[in-house]
């Protein structure tokens, strides 16, 4: 091989090498455009509209994603097994009453509702029900909860409601007995949430001021 043969050999390997590395940089750039993969799959399994104005885009998808694929917020938050999907969208069902495409039910969803029956057991005790996440008429979420408000309940269990106190006397089906603290919401697994980072809750808290409101429109208007 001549000096010149090498030369131009060598000249296209470089360029070869430069047009590898251009479409790498090109493919991670692309990545790097969409974020996190988590937040690409967030959108894409969104079971409602979203409304994006004036929210963070990559927050809203983060937070789809926890809530949707990893928390099962749903599970609880909606208003029970029978109505947590639409009639044919139940993959619990068999086809053909089951269209093989899991749907949840826009009407019911995080809007709470879900009754877990009286609280520590069978007896003169409240009944929980799981609270309504979607936004009021403020557009924040869980009732027009702040950020700081959202993540001490999620990092404290703190029941802002104070909906079940703790029995200063004989239960009453209103409060809870002792040991309960009826300062603290008891079958929300905020025991397992509160080690979440502050970015996830933010996106979670993002996400959830995103969804439509859920409930009469007195609250959601």
């Amino acid at each position: 091989m001549t000096s010149k043969q090498f030369a131009a050999v060598a000249a296209i390997g470089v360029f070869v090498l430069a047009g590898v590395a251009t479409s790498s940089q090109r493919l991670w750039a692309d990545d790097d455009e969409h974020g996190d993969p988590r937040v690409r799959q967030g959108f894409r399994i969104a079971p409602v509209h979203l409304n994006l104005a004036g929210k963070n885009r990559e927050l809203v998808g983060l937070g789809s994603f926890i809530v949707n694929a990893q928390a099962d917020c749903n599970g609880c938050h909606s208003a029970g097994p029978a109505t947590e999907f639409t009639d044919s969208g139940n993959p619990y069902l068999l086809p053909p009453v089951f269209s093989g495409k899991k749907t949840f039910n826009p009407d019911t969803y995080l809007g709470g509702g879900n009754d877990f029956g009286p609280f520590p057991a069978e007896g003169p005790f409240p009944h929980i029900v799981s609270r309504n996440l979607t936004p009021d008429s403020s557009g924040l979420p869980e009732g027009g909860a702040t950020f700081e408000e959202f993540r001490t309940i999620i990092r404290t269990g703190k029941d802002f409601d104070h909906l079940h106190p703790t029995c200063t006397g004989d239960p009453d089906g209103t409060c809870l007995p002792f040991p309960f603290n009826g300062d603290l919401l008891q079958i929300m697994p905020w025991v397992v949430y509160q080690d979440m980072s502050d970015h996830d809750l933010r996106a979670i808290y993002e996400y959830l001021s995103a969804i439509p409101c859920v409930g009469p429109d007195s609250r959601c208007f």
